[in-house]
């Protein structure tokens, strides 16, 4: 039997999938709350605001995650968004509440993917490798 945890982790994968992988909105509406509340500062407000910031992103766009945490009702996602049109991927923590089996409330960090020359740490900020130089 799955915890609570577990569920929530792979609804937020899934529906992370569905929306910025196959862009399936209809789809993506049975994950996002009616009342979806966006701490970004990079994302208009509301399900509709976000939906229609990947609707207005080029058809490249890429969501790659490499970890997924859970405690409670939050999901906190890491992962890398590539093909938006700018000139570095960015990595990007997601956290998202969880209320009634949909995603309720989202806050986000996003920064810019290092290249080598770039990073002071001298290791990548996602997966094994640099990504090519800009």
């Amino acid at each position: 039997m799955k915890t609570p945890e577990q569920k929530n982790k792979e609804l937020v994968l899934n529906a992370f999938d569905t929306l910025f992988g196959k862009r399936e909105y209809a789809a993506a509406e049975e994950f996002w709350s009616d009342d979806y509340v966006q701490h970004s500062r990079h994302i208009p407000p509301g399900r509709e605001g976000l939906f229609g910031l990947v609707r207005s992103l080029p058809e490249t766009l890429r969501y790659e995650n490499q970890y997924v945490i859970a405690e409670g009702d939050y999901v906190m996602l890491y992962g890398r968004y590539s093909g938006i049109g700018a000139p570095a991927a960015s990595v990007v923590a997601d956290v998202v509440r969880i209320e009634k089996g949909k995603l309720a409330e989202h806050w986000d960090v996003w920064e810019d993917e290092a290249t080598r020359a770039e990073s002071a740490g001298d290791a990548p900020m996602f997966g094994d490798e640099f990504p090519p130089g800009r």
